[in-house]
């Protein structure tokens, strides 16, 4: 079976506890850990250690990130976690620089991913309604959920990741569906792992 770790993205507001997050992260562990994989979780903290990180990253064959949308995008905190680990990481752990070299300096720009072969997928929640995605007449005015998140979508690509399909649970804070979110979750782990 192959090794996989879960990212729980979420920062902790008094009006977004991450309840929800938490519990996707273990749902997800315990079906992954049930059906043979072994599994590390990593979550947001004060302190990183930033080789330890990225000791998680090069053991992984699946990354899986969960976070919440915050202002269309991640939490801060795991912003700072790729400011400092991914950074680092730049160094050959997960990318050798951008890609390019002196012989050809304009070509080649985020092929230095030392990942290849590995896999990432995103787990979002969004207070936004499904609705308000893929319709040219509402708030995202067409885009998708993928069209939103297409920064972290290049961030995994530059460390030569393969995107698998990207699961959303909406309206999470103000017309949740828990019990169907749940459902539709443990499928889409089933369908892809």
């Amino acid at each position: 079976m192959s090794n996989i770790l879960i990212i729980n993205a979420h920062q902790y507001y008094p009006f977004s506890e991450g309840k929800l997050n938490a519990a996707l992260v273990d749902k997800a562990a315990t079906m992954l850990s049930g059906n043979g994989h072994k599994v590390r979780v990593l979550t947001m903290q004060d302190s990183i250690d930033v080789e330890k990180e990225l000791a998680h990253h090069q053991w992984a064959d699946t990354i899986i990130l969960q976070s919440p949308s915050n202002w269309m995008g991640v939490p801060w905190s795991f912003k700072k976690y790729m400011d400092e680990v991914y950074t680092a990481g730049m160094g050959g752990a997960l990318c050798i620089g951008d890609g390019r070299n002196e012989d050809a300096p304009k070509k080649n720009y985020g092929t230095g991913g030392t990942l290849k072969g590995k896999k990432y997928m995103m787990s979002l929640t969004f207070n936004a309604p499904e609705e308000s995605f893929n319709d040219t007449h509402e708030f995202f005015e067409g885009k998708s959920v993928d069209d939103l998140m297409f920064p972290m979508h290049m961030n995994f690509k530059f460390f030569g990741l393969e995107p698998m399909e990207t699961f959303a649970c909406f309206d999470v804070m103000k017309n949740a569906d828990v019990e169907n979110d749940f459902k539709r979750f443990e499928a889409h782990i089933n369908a892809n792992f």
